[in-house]
């Protein structure tokens, strides 16, 4: 089972949106150092992707500092520093510019989208002042 979620979408690079997702896990905690990262043939297999996609992703991880490679375990998540706030928020840059965009095409003010942001974080049960991060 992948410990992550890919919702694909057109018009972007698969490994990309494989690759944000795996991160996204990882900065958020869901996937915690030590933890087991899936081989080539689990990714392509659970994610019906082209193995050599899946091999793309992992070696883009492995890059990145994001995972390590461990003869005899496998591929696990790397000990990461801590992430700062303008990390995590960096991961959302593409949606929240393709809000933006929308916004605007639409004609909704900043101040519209702000309060419908609001609303959201409410329904959620988050807290405007700590950013919403639980279990940390």
């Amino acid at each position: 089972m992948i410990p992550f979620r890919v919702q694909f979408r057109p018009g972007l690079p698969l490994y990309e949106q494989v690759v944000y997702a795996a991160m996204k896990a990882m900065l958020s905690g869901r996937m915690r150092p030590g933890d087991a990262f899936p081989s080539v043939r689990a990714l392509s297999r659970e994610l019906k992707i082209n193995p050599n996609t899946a091999h793309k992703v992992i070696t883009q991880l492995i890059t990145a500092g994001l995972l390590e490679s461990r003869p005899g375990t496998g591929t696990v998540v790397a000990a990461l520093p801590p992430s700062s706030s303008a990390q995590r928020t960096e991961l959302l840059g593409a949606q929240i510019e393709q809000i933006v965009v929308d916004a605007k095409l639409l004609g909704i003010s900043l101040d519209d989208v702000q309060a419908s942001i609001s609303q959201h974080w409410k329904k959620l049960g988050g807290d405007s002042d700590r950013g919403g991060r639980s279990g940390r």
